[in-house]
């Protein structure tokens, strides 16, 4: 890999930045993850989310901003899907950590009692 240079590691900050700022909304994350699955369209996530379609055109919007995930027009309808699916590789990394976390507090909180 070739040397990142000052103004690419700040755009890439930003980017950064940015993606996380996408994925600032539980309802986004399990979006992704229903995305993972397969292409989805709007009335398949609201179904599956249980919120209201402006909801989740909302939520596609701001991913599609983000580079999260990608539109394609079949006939009348738009189907979503992943732009790429390295996004769920960092999310269950994320939820790894994140579950180790809630395990030390908890171990924490037996030892406080």
């Amino acid at each position: 890999m070739e040397p990142v240079t000052e103004q690419l590691e700040q755009e890439i900050s930003l980017l950064h930045t940015h993606i996380c700022e996408g994925l600032g909304d539980p309802k986004r994350v399990l979006i992704l993850y229903l995305l993972a699955d397969q292409p989805r369209n709007v009335t398949e996530l609201t179904e599956a989310l249980g919120v209201s379609q402006p909801t989740v055109s909302h939520h596609l919007k701001l991913l599609r901003d983000r580079c999260l995930v990608k539109a394609e027009r079949d006939g009348t309808s738009i189907y979503y899907s992943l732009a790429d699916q390295r996004i769920i590789e960092a999310l269950n990394i994320m939820r790894e950590m994140l579950a180790d976390i809630l395990t030390h507090r908890a171990s924490l909180m037996e030892v406080s009692r």
